[in-house]
């Protein structure tokens, strides 16, 4: 039968609840899960909204979190290599006198049913929609993105954003009482075992080494600073 505890079954438009709740028949509000679909790579979340687009759920709000790499419209970040991140950290606290356009302009996108409509009917959409109409609107897609998690039941996102505790936090998700998918999770492991590792140069131990001789060699948290230039000759 149909469902109704979503926008589909009245043929209407996604709900707008920012507080992402419902009332139950005696007045007190239920709240409602979101569902977190993570797949392995940005390609595959593509894959999995244009499957999305052919169900009876197409109009359910969503939103996909992804990196900079693949939202950043700013002219010079988004053609700056590999340090996107710190560049729009520098623009987003206005240092050297700049800041971003795009991202004073994320309200323009940051709704999700004028997301929709901007194709003409309501659909799901992908990164390439939110970009092509973030160029359109000069808004930041990325922190677009961001903001419509509030309001979205389903948020796709790669594996990373779910199992990496730091990306949690700087994305503010939180899991507790979700719904968590995880497409092909046998890549889980590999997954996992990336958000807790950390590669590192030859070249890069030996110029922390030097560092820590000069603090050790001038009395400077002399404690602190031992064991880790131990550390660094051992692996060295």
């Amino acid at each position: 039968g149909p469902c109704t505890e979503c926008s589909c079954s009245s043929g209407k438009g996604p709900s707008k609840d920012p507080s992402h709740t419902k009332k139950k028949e005696n007045g007190d509000r239920l709240s409602v899960p979101k569902i977190f679909f993570g797949t392995r790579t940005h390609k595959q979340i593509a894959q999995i909204t244009r499957e999305l687009k052919r169900t009876a759920y197409s109009s359910v709000p969503m939103t996909i979190l992804s990196s900079r790499d693949y939202t950043c419209i700013h002219p010079v970040v988004s053609n700056s290599g590999s340090n996107r991140n710190e560049m729009c950290v520098e623009l987003l606290e206005g240092k050297n006198g700049k800041s971003c356009a795009y991202y004073h302009s994320v309200h323009k996108l940051s709704e999700h049913q004028a997301l929709q409509s901007a194709h003409g009917v309501y659909q799901a959409w992908d990164i390439e929609d939110l970009v092509s109409l973030s160029r359109k609107l000069r808004a930041c897609a990325y922190f677009a993105a961001r903001e419509l998690m509030v309001g979205a039941d389903i948020v796709f996102c790669p594996y990373n954003y779910l199992l990496d505790p730091q990306i949690r936090e700087s994305m503010e998700i939180n899991l507790k009482g979700q719904v968590v998918i995880l497409d092909e999770a046998h890549n889980i492991e590999d997954c996992a075992r990336e958000s807790v590792s950390y590669g590192v140069t030859e070249s890069q131990l030996r110029a922390a080494r030097e560092e820590l001789d000069f603090m050790v060699s001038n009395n400077i948290r002399q404690k602190d600073h031992e064991p880790l230039r131990a550390v660094c000759w051992s692996l060295i």
